[in-house]
């Protein structure tokens, strides 16, 4: 499957804001586009996702499946993903993650580039494994559905 990253529009946000995951990943659903936007947060906000969100789309329809979000902290580039429900468990995670490794060195050559995933997110570590990044730290944070235990994974292919 060949991806392209692209600008991440206004219509895209409304379109994320509507994927629903089957269980367990339901708690990753963004809040409705109202009230993202309203709120100005994340993508909901324009300067935000100008500056920090790209759409993943197919090469051959543009068809939307997925967003990343590139988060500049110091001298590292934070990244974050996430693919269409229906795009999920094809293989595409890897792909992606490496798309999005070749656009955060482009942004940020020097720039160390991690992310964070959640503990008990097995198939989201297995991606970021196979596409290179190894698991740093560990700690509890704040997220939208209540406190949870994550793993800081850096990307060491350098």
């Amino acid at each position: 499957m060949l991806l392209r990253l692209e600008p991440l529009t206004e219509q895209d946000g409304q379109t994320i804001c509507e994927w629903r995951y089957p269980s367990p990943y339901e708690l990753f659903r963004w809040p409705n586009w109202e009230s993202m936007a309203k709120d100005g947060l994340e993508f909901g906000d324009p300067r935000i996702r100008e500056e920090q969100y790209l759409a993943v789309r197919t090469a051959h329809n543009g068809q939307l499946v997925g967003y990343v979000q590139l988060f500049p902290m110091d001298r590292t580039l934070r990244i974050g993903m996430g693919l269409r429900p229906d795009c999920c468990d094809r293989g595409w995670g890897t792909i992606l993650a490496a798309m999005v490794v070749k656009e955060a060195q482009r942004r940020q050559p020097d720039a160390e580039i991690d992310l964070e995933v959640e503990r008990w997110n097995k198939r989201a570590i297995r991606v970021y494994e196979k596409a290179g990044f190894t698991i740093t730290d560990e700690y509890e944070r704040r997220a939208s559905h209540g406190t949870v235990n994550v793993l800081c994974m850096v990307w060491h292919n350098r």
